[in-house]
């Protein structure tokens, strides 16, 4: 029997959906916040958004078993002056990758998929090279498949693949750039091939099984949404917001073409980890570091690759499963707390150099429990702050002040700062913001708003605090 969509009202499923899931979360877009640690995330969202240029953000926090937090900043679209809105749907871009992984993680607890056979066994039409690779393989890109080259981006979003399976056919005749198993190397059309095994063991079409693996959440394919809801894209990298057109995904719906709300995000999100998905032994596999052919780890930057995630730590050590993704008109991530029941989502409707995962996690911060030995600190008002980065000093033109409680700065970036935020697409005055996570007077521990994105910014004693930039960049602020 054909593989066909259902998606007839995709657009309506959509709105629905919406309407479902409207009663769940402490809402702060065009509201004033409830409670403390809503008030405090949205502040660091709107700071951020002041910050870096990018016309509209949306994020939401999982926190105990439910939405805890829907939080807005910014224009969904900028000609209409339109916000962004609780509804608005944003690109997942990469994102995708875990909703799919996660899709074929239901099919094995159902039985019906083996992610260690090789593919060609349900898929006989595939060439023989291809033929060999697994499921987890491809998952953990170690399966020698090629990613997007040359012209691919510019000529895909013009063509609709109505099935996985039609768009496997676009690439599969590209040689695999390593031996199944032997080397780490990022393909999304390794996750276009996941999505034809999940169409052929679920006997239905990719969306539609999402969809029933998704149960009601506000999640489907990149352009369904209807135009009410949709954000618009943006391109923020050549100076202002150029709108910038939409594609068709259908090419990387499990790899990059998926589109949902913060809080249906968040939601999957806090779903799996009280294994309301998939049971308790299959999450925990997920979270598992998939092995290279030599028994070595999978590992790419400062994390180990999973099931479709990413594994490592945050600053405190507590350990974190994430995935970000990046596209035209698009900046994305999910970050999970395994054991915490804590799951956070931010959302963009722009490209931007960023720093997101410690983004996600400063905001996620105000519905955590602090970390132990933060410092005490008063609020540098009045104060003459110096700076140093990377062996260079220099003085800050920086001005404090309490918002209801709140330290706020803002610092006019001197050039050492302005050096390092070079790359970034867009940096609205060349000032920073600091936001302190407590209202009640100190600058203990704070959000550092740059075009990258946010900073855990904490004193080491009075009059002196610190943020790690990177690996290798560390900002100190002097009193």
């Amino acid at each position: 029997m054909p593989l066909t969509s259902s998606r007839l009202t995709a657009a309506c499923a959509f709105a629905l959906l919406s309407v479902a899931t409207s009663a769940m979360a402490a809402d702060t877009c065009g509201t004033a916040p409830a409670d403390a640690a809503s008030a405090t995330s949205q502040r660091l969202l709107q700071a951020l958004v002041d910050t870096n240029g990018v016309p509209g953000m949306g994020a939401a926090v999982w926190r105990d078993g439910r939405v805890a937090w829907t939080g807005c900043a910014g224009l969904r679209d900028v000609d209409a002056r339109a916000p962004v809105q609780r509804d608005t749907v944003f690109r997942l871009a990469s994102v995708s990758k875990v909703i799919a992984t996660t899709a074929a993680a239901k099919l094995i607890d159902e039985g019906r998929l083996d992610i260690d056979a090789p593919v060609g066994d349900t898929l006989p039409w595939l060439p023989p090279a291809w033929s060999r690779v697994t499921v987890r393989q491809l998952a953990a890109h170690i399966s020698g498949a090629p990613h997007y080259a040359g012209n691919d981006l510019q000529t895909l979003g013009r063509i609709r693949y109505p099935t996985a399976r039609d768009a496997v056919g676009y690439f599969s005749g590209r040689a695999l750039l390593s031996p199944p198993g032997t080397a780490y190397r990022y393909s999304s059309w390794g996750y276009t091939l996941i999505g034809a095994m999940i169409e052929a063991r679920a006997g239905e079409h990719f969306l539609d099984y999402v969809r029933r693996v998704t149960d009601g959440l506000d999640i489907g394919a990149d352009g369904d949404a209807p135009a009410t809801q949709a954000a618009t894209l943006y391109d923020i990298e050549h100076g202002d917001a150029r709108r910038v057109p939409r594609t068709d995904m259908s090419y990387t719906w499990p790899g990059g073409g998926l589109a949902a709300t913060p809080e249906a995000l968040v939601t999957f999100g806090g779903r799996l980890l009280e294994h309301r998905i998939v049971g308790a032994a299959r999450w925990q596999a997920m979270q598992q570091p998939a092995l290279l052919a030599d028994g070595t780890p999978v590992h790419e930057r400062d994390y180990e690759v999973g099931f479709g995630w990413r594994i490592g730590r945050d600053a405190d050590g507590d350990r974190i499963a994430h995935h970000a993704g990046t596209t035209t008109g698009a900046r994305s991530v999910l970050l999970l707390w395994p054991g915490q029941d804590t799951a956070v989502g931010v959302l963009s409707n722009a490209m931007w150099v960023s720093a997101i995962e410690p983004t996600a996690q400063l905001l996620a911060a105000p519905f955590r429990a602090p970390p132990s030995g933060l410092v005490a600190a008063a609020c540098p008002t009045g104060a003459r702050l110096t700076g140093t980065l990377k062996e260079a000093r220099f003085d800050l033109a920086a001005t404090f002040r309490l918002e209801h409680g709140r330290c706020v700065g803002d610092i006019a970036a001197p050039a050492p700062l302005r050096d390092f935020f070079a790359s970034a697409y867009a940096w609205p005055g060349h000032r920073l913001r600091i936001v302190a996570l407590a209202d009640d007077g100190t600058l203990s521990r704070a959000a550092l708003a740059t075009p990258y994105g946010l900073y855990d910014l904490r004193a080491v004693r009075e009059g002196e605090w610190t943020a790690s930039l990177n690996a290798t960049s560390t900002l100190t602020l002097t009193r």
